[in-house]
């Protein structure tokens, strides 16, 4: 029986990724921060396999400890101050748990003895490409596709990319990054765009709630189901040689086409007399368009997403509308 430690157990990957682990059969710990953590129950009550270890990203001598109690044979790190926004009011948390987490985890791993039996996965994202500079609009960012992050963000997530690079041809690990774009399900936070629109529409459709407020409706974004790219990171583990990529649909949507789907799933045809543009929600620095190139991720690892963009949005929508009724 494989063991795996997740970090970020309590976000939407870690609740994906344990159920995938556990269906393959996995002893799986999951790492927790603070004795009080609000999200302990829940994590308890829906993976009761899952073994909780009190730990925190910005103390190695946790993750040691972390690492001694569960003797992993992958690591995957998906703990971090993940919304885009946020990290603007406090970007020095961003970069200690973003940016400096994942190396006190790679560092914990090698002062272990883990740096040969150990696989690390490191949750990169396409923010890191900011949505600049690349010559080839038509086909989407790839591994080879050049860096300019637009938050502070995506700062501590490519500082983070590069010190697993750096481990892996420094001590020989199997180190690997996963570089994500956009991935939403119905395990998303209330505070990322998608889910609050589908929640909001869920809402209105319920009369609960008469209008969304939102920032920009304009950056396109490639979106894809949470579900599928976990599936993908447990892939990336699963080869003889440790190595990046990117995982993405390959297609783009804007915000507005989101709210096209979301509220015709509920019957309503022109969403603008229920959405209100608010600047307190516009970003200093926006990223305009941000497209993925797959091709890498399924000819190497055989990996190719399910759920196509109509299916998402129809899946999160339906979800919270089961959600608010039973409120």
């Amino acid at each position: 029986m494989k063991k795996a430690l997740i970090t970020g157990i309590t976000g939407q990957d870690g609740g994906h990724l344990a159920k995938l682990l556990d269906e393959k059969g996995y002893e799986i710990y999951g790492i927790i921060r603070g004795q009080q953590n609000p999200k302990r129950r829940d994590v308890e009550e829906e993976f009761p396999y899952v073994k909780l270890i009190e730990a925190d990203l910005t103390d190695m001598s946790s993750l040691v400890r972390a690492l001694q109690i569960a003797k992993p044979d992958e690591v995957y790190n998906l703990g971090a101050i993940s919304h885009v926004g946020y990290s603007f009011k406090d970007p020095q948390l961003t970069f200690d748990v973003t940016g400096k987490g994942p190396l006190n985890m790679l560092e914990a791993i090698r002062l272990t003895g883990g740096e040969k039996t150990v696989k690390f996965y490191q949750a990169s994202t396409s923010e890191m490409f900011g949505g600049l500079d690349y010559n080839r609009p038509d086909k989407g960012y790839n591994e080879d596709a050049l860096f300019h992050p637009r938050s502070p963000y995506g700062v501590a997530k490519l500082y983070a990319h590069w010190i697993t690079k750096n481990y892996r041809e420094s001590y020989g690990m199997f180190a690997v990054s996963g570089i994500l774009f956009n991935h939403e399900g119905e395990r998303r936070g209330l505070e990322f765009v998608t889910r609050k629109i589908t929640n909001a529409v869920a809402r209105i459709k319920l009369g609960l709630q008469d209008h969304i407020e939102l920032g920009n409706l304009d950056p396109k974004r490639d979106w894809g189901y949470a579900g599928d790219y976990v599936r993908g990171m447990w892939l990336m583990l699963q080869q003889d040689k440790p190595d990046d990529y990117v995982l993405a649909t390959g297609e783009t949507h804007t915000i507005g086409e989101f709210l096209d789907l979301a509220f015709n799933e509920i019957g309503i045809d022109d969403w603008r007399p229920y959405v209100k543009q608010n600047p307190a929600f516009m970003r200093p620095a926006e990223v305009d368009i941000l497209l993925g190139d797959p091709t890498k991720a399924e000819k190497v690892l055989g990996w190719k997403r399910e759920v196509d963009f109509p299916g998402l949005v129809k899946l999160m929508v339906q979800h919270d509308l089961e959600l608010e009724s039973r409120k």
